[in-house]
């Protein structure tokens, strides 16, 4: 997801967010809820002093190993340097289960990588690194379970602009000691320069990235935020790039923000990605094929998350506006309905099939990058063309490739349908829940249609999330004029919100999945206030939202790395 283009210095233009600056009024309060906070200043203190200046993370867990991440800052000119690890079950690390050495080497810009295994299922673990006689920060992490779980527990968040304001959201996630993980749905970092998207905080390189050295700067910036590290050392990373991990608006061969005077499109993916690889605690899927990072990961017999590359892999180009529309408003004809053009690419589409037709946990939750329900400017049925769209980078833009997964939400005569399909989204730096139907502008249920009401006809949800800090309708007025503006046009939106930056906790068991939002009051400076919005759930085996109630946290969690 981009920024509107109209904010890059040396291009004007609209964009899919640009409909969102109109018109609006007030917007309703939001409940306060108290969170006990972390030793902000003395752990930042550890953090970012010494030879760990970009703190520890851990991430793709599994129910026996982990990925263990640090970064060594160079010292004396040395292109190597040793590193030591260790893994405990106790913050004091009386009960080690695991020791080891490696190596932070220049060819990796001293990043360290250690994947972690022979651990038990279902396990909260400490770890930290040594190098020099220097002791890293504490981090604590956590394998899958195995078999029969009772409740899975997650943040889920999105795009975090370094330049665009302060990271209050990932302080709020790392104080809750109750969380299995963070899911991550991209733009973890942004490729712009000084001033092109934000003027919080300056960026470093304050140029556009675009070699590995840029990457990787702006990479070390991130991890050196005192938030985004503890929100790291506390919890573990499941997380997938959307598009600013390279450029906006990326897909196979090319992005709206690359331009001929910076090199070839691949030499600029390569570079990226060697980039996020090094500063990520992720694993490489397919090092032949580091464009690929589709996985998934089984959560006992509760959950099977699905994370969806659809940026670089298979994505076909955007298409614009066929209305001769300035803002970039479509419809669903000509070249929109070519089958042939892909969001993720065949190969990536026929694995997520059979991922979700084989899969025989309760739930399945797909991770990905963009918005999957409908959102029109004008509502219409499919049989009289469906309506004005106005983002083509979703998958609105991509109609064809989502009515093959519908096809498999249903089934057939020879496929059983798939049910309790849970869609995570980020992206759109907004709140959204919506029922999930091919045609919600049809009220005849019976002809393939939706009832509004009752919800009937939805073949599974999406929860969307709004930013860590990236800008929405900032304005309430404006925001609350546009959702009255959304609404008739998307019967099946049961929730939009578009003026509040924070996070998504998902709370699901055998009966439900809940999805809360959580805000946070500001991203202009540091603050320790956040707030609870709203919650929606999902039965299971209804595939439709009902609203729902805040859930209480977990007794007796393990206790947070000090």
């Amino acid at each position: 997801m981009g920024r509107p283009s109209l904010i890059k210095p040396v291009r004007v233009g609209s964009s899919r967010r640009g409909f969102f600056k109109n018109t609006g009024s007030a917007a309703a309060a939001l409940l306060a809820a108290p969170m006990l906070p972390l030793a902000g200043t003395a752990e930042a203190a550890v953090a970012i002093n010494g030879n760990f200046q970009h703190g520890v993370a851990s991430g793709d867990p599994l129910s026996d190993r982990v990925i263990l991440w640090t970064r060594v800052t160079p010292t004396n000119g040395r292109s190597s340097q040793v590193v030591d690890y260790t893994i405990a079950k106790d913050p004091a690390f009386t009960q080690i289960v695991s020791t080891g050495r490696s190596k932070a080497i220049l060819e990796r810009d001293f990043t360290v990588k250690i994947d972690a295994l022979g651990l038990s299922p279902n396990t909260t673990y400490y770890y930290r690194f040594s190098v020099d006689g220097v002791i890293s920060p504490i981090g604590r992490t956590k394998t899958l379970p195995v078999g029969g779980v009772s409740n899975l527990r997650m943040a889920v968040v999105s795009c975090s602009n370094h330049a665009y304001g302060y990271f209050n959201a990932y302080r709020r996630i790392a104080e809750r000691a109750d969380l299995d993980m963070v899911v991550h749905l991209g733009d973890y970092i942004y490729e712009y320069g000084a001033n092109q998207y934000g003027n919080v905080r300056t960026p470093e390189p304050t140029n556009e990235i675009v070699t590995l050295a840029d990457y990787r700067m702006r990479h070390a910036q991130y991890k050196r935020d005192p938030d985004s590290q503890a929100m790291h050392r506390q919890h573990p990373l499941v997380a997938i790039w959307d598009d600013h991990e390279t450029a906006n608006n990326s897909y196979v061969d090319g992005a709206e923000n690359h331009q001929a005077g910076e090199g070839a499109w691949a030499a600029r993916v390569g570079a990226a990605l060697q980039a996020y690889y090094e500063w990520m605690p992720v694993r490489v899927v397919d090092p032949k094929q580091p464009r690929n990072n589709a996985r998934s990961y089984a959560f006992g017999n509760l959950v099977d998350l699905i994370m969806l590359e659809e940026r670089l892999n298979g994505r076909s180009a955007q298409l614009g506006t066929n209305i001769g529309n300035a803002s970039g408003y479509f419809v669903q004809q000509g070249a929109y309905l070519d089958p042939a053009r892909q969001l993720l690419g065949a190969s990536e589409e026929a694995w997520l099939f059979n991922k979700l037709r084989t899969s025989t946990a309760k739930w399945k939750f797909l991770g990905q990058g963009v918005m999957f329900a409908q959102v029109k400017v004008q509502g219409a049925p499919n049989s009289a063309g469906g309506g004005v769209f106005f983002n083509s980078d979703a998958w609105d833009g991509y109609q064809p490739a989502r009515d093959r997964v519908y096809d498999v939400l249903k089934g057939s005569q020879t496929q059983a349908p798939v049910n309790n399909v849970v869609i995570l989204t980020g992206d759109i730096h907004s709140s959204w829940a919506a029922d999930l139907s091919q045609d919600p502008n049809n009220a005849n249920v019976a002809t393939g249609g939706y009832d509004k009401v009752t919800g009937q006809g939805s073949r599974a949800v999406e929860f969307v999330g709004t930013s860590i800090s990236s800008p929405g309708v900032d304005n309430p007025a404006q925001a609350a004029g546009t959702i009255a503006q959304l609404a008739p046009a998307n019967p099946h939106l049961k929730y939009i919100k578009l003026d509040k930056r924070g996070y998504m906790l998902i709370d699901a068991d055998a009966t439900r999945c809940v999805c809360e939002w959580w805000y946070v009051d500001t991203v202009a400076s540091v603050s320790n206030v956040q707030t609870f919005g709203t919650a929606f759930q999902v039965v299971d085996g209804s595939n439709r939202l009902s609203p729902a109630a805040q859930t209480p946290n977990r007794a007796n969690p393990a206790a947070l790395a000090p």
